[in-house]
């Protein structure tokens, strides 16, 4: 796919202000580690992550989400009211019931910051894919003349899912349960908000969206799971399951399939991209994915260091502070690399 008249006018976004380091965790689980006798300080030195956020007990998705949709409407050049679609896009949810982006809306219009009346409010799932799903979603829009500009947003949080691990472990301390627990250990909790236009707001359009390219491999659909499941007395309880040398192996394999029609979709270039933003899982990943794509881990910037796996929200969070942190400027031809659970690829290219 390719655009001419999409840009991604800016983002807005809230980091969950409660600190987890991976010791912390590990202290959690220290019965589990002496049971399976697995030497401390094995978390941080598979993964690469120092530590994530949570936020504080009982808060809001919808507050999240509210929070960073509200920060980048107040820095960018465009009302609240030129907002033609909103998509709301994270794994997390209040409610099965209305759509989130429902809620959203209604707090931005309660802040003086309503959206117009036609204005477009819809989920959209697909896993760590989300916001980039629903970036696509509104540059089709744009592109077809359908809406002027749009906003995805995305609250995650990993709180809840990291103390049902801990306490299905600590209560069956196995070695089965104690890898497919290990993913829920890098996740994190934070909230975005990016918004996409048709370039014609007054301000010089930046970061414009060039080519972006999709390919699944929907075989692998069983190989990170998260949900609920019964349990006894008709209640649910949380769960997630992955088999990350798996998804490791078949996502690694996925994306260097996408990448190959990648590059030709974006058209002769060289470097066919200047920067990559990936989506953030930990270093094995990282270092695999870039060996396999002939890519240096120079110009590739990482935030799941500081912040872990924050889900749908992770990539275009690493891209924001990576333009703060100076790591993207205008010039550069950026990658944005992600590969999802299903397991589904999106890659986009973006002229910062």
């Amino acid at each position: 796919m390719k655009y001419r008249k999409v840009h991604v006018e800016g983002f807005g976004y809230e980091l969950a202000p409660v600190v987890v380091t991976s010791e912390e965790l590990e202290e959690r689980l220290a019965p589990v580690y002496r049971a399976l006798h697995v030497p401390q300080g094995q978390l941080e030195r598979m993964t690469g992550i120092r530590e994530r956020r949570f936020w504080d007990p009982g808060a809001s998705i919808v507050d999240g989400a509210t929070v960073a949709a509200t920060r980048v409407l107040r820095t960018t050049e465009i009302p609240a009211a030129s907002i033609e679609a909103l998509v709301y896009a994270g794994v997390c949810r209040e409610h099965f019931e209305p759509a989130t982006a429902c809620h959203v809306a209604s707090r931005l219009a309660q802040a003086g910051l309503a959206l117009p009346p036609h204005a477009t409010l819809h989920d959209l799932s697909n896993a760590c894919l989300g916001v980039l799903s629903g970036i696509i979603d509104l540059a089709n829009r744009i592109e077809l003349g359908q809406i002027r500009a749009g906003m995805v947003v995305a609250c995650e949080s990993a709180r809840e899912i990291n103390e049902a691990a801990t306490a299905q472990l600590l209560a069956d301390p196995s070695m089965p349960r104690f890898l497919r627990s290990m993913a829920t250990f890098t996740g994190g909790s934070a909230a975005i908000a990016v918004i996409v236009s048709d370039g014609s707001f007054g301000a010089p359009a930046r970061r414009r969206l060039v080519a972006a390219t999709i390919a699944s491999a929907p075989q692998h659909d069983d190989l990170c799971r998260w949900g609920v499941q019964p349990r006894a007395g008709h209640q649910l309880e949380p769960f997630i399951a992955t088999d990350a040398s798996a998804v490791l192996e078949h996502g690694v394999e996925l994306g260097a399939h996408t990448w190959s029609r990648f590059r030709s979709v974006l058209g002769a270039r060289d470097p066919i991209v200047d920067r990559t933003i990936c989506h953030q899982v930990g270093a094995t990943h990282r270092a695999t994915i870039l060996a396999r794509l002939g890519l240096t881990a120079e110009h590739d910037f990482v935030a799941y260091e500081e912040l872990g796996n924050t889900g749908s929200v992770a990539l275009p969070l690493a891209a924001a502070l990576a333009e703060q942190r100076g790591f993207l400027r205008p010039g550069h031809r950026v990658g944005w690399l992600g590969i999802g659970s299903g397991l589904n690829c999106l890659m986009l290219g973006i002229d910062w």
